[in-house]
């Protein structure tokens, strides 16, 4: 005859499994737009040889018969990373660095309104969209007939649809939104990757699964910044804004960010740096990205990783923010080498990271912070939806192509979950 069996549970075998990702919600309670499957994901792999395997799929889309778009380089990794520099260099040498009139200096680096030098900023964005196909006709050179396939397959894509939302999952970290395709139209902002398409770079390790949290009625954010940096154009009115519209900590010493960084629960929405970002060498051939706040500490990969590190595996542990690290060369990496501060947030738990790749203005810098957090605090609009709005506008309002210098490293369907 049945009888009911006594059961002792000792441990907690379905751990995992009641811990459900940030991803995983009701399809009902998702936001209009975001999440949604991307429509192009390229993936780079950077091989033993230096050499590097490229594919290229759409979701939902069939896939030739007989294999998915792949194919082999013909150019190296070390290459490719070297026309990212120089191209880096090109944007700063002729559009920031700029300086034909001693009686008004640096036009481009002083202001955000370009339109006062609208025929000489046309031209320079015109130059700059053609050091942008330059690369990307570089990289895909070569007759190998699957390059030839897969070249046509991309330039295809990439130029045929309209917006897409694009994710380049890559070991080698690339100014994406800064490179240009060769299309029909006569408009060189158009050509952008940046302008046409929503764009991220992705490549980290898998999200770490994180307790389930409410949507809050009210954002919390932090202000991580340089006192000296306070009173620069729009920063003041940034402070306001992040204020009024969410519960704001502000920190200008390393040690009060280490030692939040150093707890387990660091729930946080939105992390604003507003400091200066540099590279510092050390005793090997390699420079290391780091930023500082007022004190002279140099905040790296490896020392937020430090800090951060021990609470990885911890089922209560708490770091989801989107970090907007509005400091100098932030969006990129010095050599493939080294971890990359972005990365290592991402890493950490942080929902994308958005940052340039240049030394930026600090008065454009300013005013794209302001921009961008007054779209995203409002939790209508993703990441990758702002990053290419803003790009649209800086360019019809002020003729200004800096913003294609901000680069998402994830985070394109990054969005502020609030609870009205």
């Amino acid at each position: 005859m049945p009888r009911e069996l006594h059961v002792d549970i000792l441990q907690n075998p379905s751990a995992d499994y009641t811990r459900l990702p940030r991803q995983a919600v009701p399809a009902a309670d998702l936001p209009p737009k975001g999440r949604a499957p991307l429509d192009l994901v390229v993936s780079l792999r950077r091989l033993r040889d230096d050499s590097v395997q490229i594919s290229a799929f759409r979701p939902g889309e069939r896939t030739p018969r007989t294999r998915s778009h792949w194919a082999y380089l013909a150019v190296s990794a070390t290459t490719l990373l070297a026309r990212a520099a120089r191209l880096r260099t090109v944007w700063r040498d002729r559009l920031i660095a700029y300086d034909p009139d001693p009686l008004n200096p640096y036009p481009f680096a002083t202001a955000v309104d370009f339109n006062p030098l609208a025929a000489v900023a046309e031209r320079k964005v015109a130059e700059l969209a053609e050091e942008g196909r330059y690369f990307l006709e570089t990289m895909f050179e070569g007759t190998d007939p699957d390059l030839v396939l897969f070249r046509e397959y991309l330039n295809r894509t990439l130029t045929e649809h309209g917006s897409l939302r694009i994710s380049f999952d890559s070991d080698l970290h690339l100014p994406w939104p800064m490179l240009a395709v060769e299309s029909a139209q006569a408009d060189p902002w158009a050509d952008f990757l940046g302008h046409r398409h929503q764009v991220e770079q992705t490549g980290a390790a898998y999200p770490l699964i994180q307790p389930p949290y409410p949507a809050r009625a009210k954002p919390v954010t932090s202000l991580n910044t340089d006192d000296q940096l306070t009173g620069i154009g729009r920063a003041p009115e940034v402070r306001k804004l992040l204020e009024d519209r969410s519960q704001l900590t502000v920190r200008t010493e390393s040690d009060l960010l280490l030692e939040a960084l150093s707890t387990a629960v660091l729930d946080e929405d939105v992390m604003y740096f507003w400091c200066h970002g540099q590279f510092v060498a050390n005793d090997s051939p390699y420079q290391q990205l780091a930023v500082r706040l007022s004190d002279e500490r140099h905040i790296d990969a490896e020392l937020v990783r430090r800090h951060r590190r021990r609470h990885l595996s911890r089922p209560d542990a708490v770091f989801r923010p989107f970090v907007l690290l509005n400091a100098c060369h932030t969006g990129q990496s010095a050599a493939a080498e080294l971890d990359h501060l972005g990365r290592a947030l991402v890493d950490l738990g942080a929902d994308g990271v958005l940052g340039p790749q240049l030394q930026i203005p600090q008065e454009f810098a300013a005013e794209y912070a302001f921009a961008f957090l007054d779209l995203y605090l409002t939790g209508k609009f993703t990441a990758g939806e702002i990053t290419q709005q803003l790009v649209r506008w800086f360019a019809r309002e002020y003729r200004n192509p800096l913003a294609l210098a901000y680069s998402l490293h994830c985070g394109i369907d990054s969005i502020l979950e609030l609870n009205p």
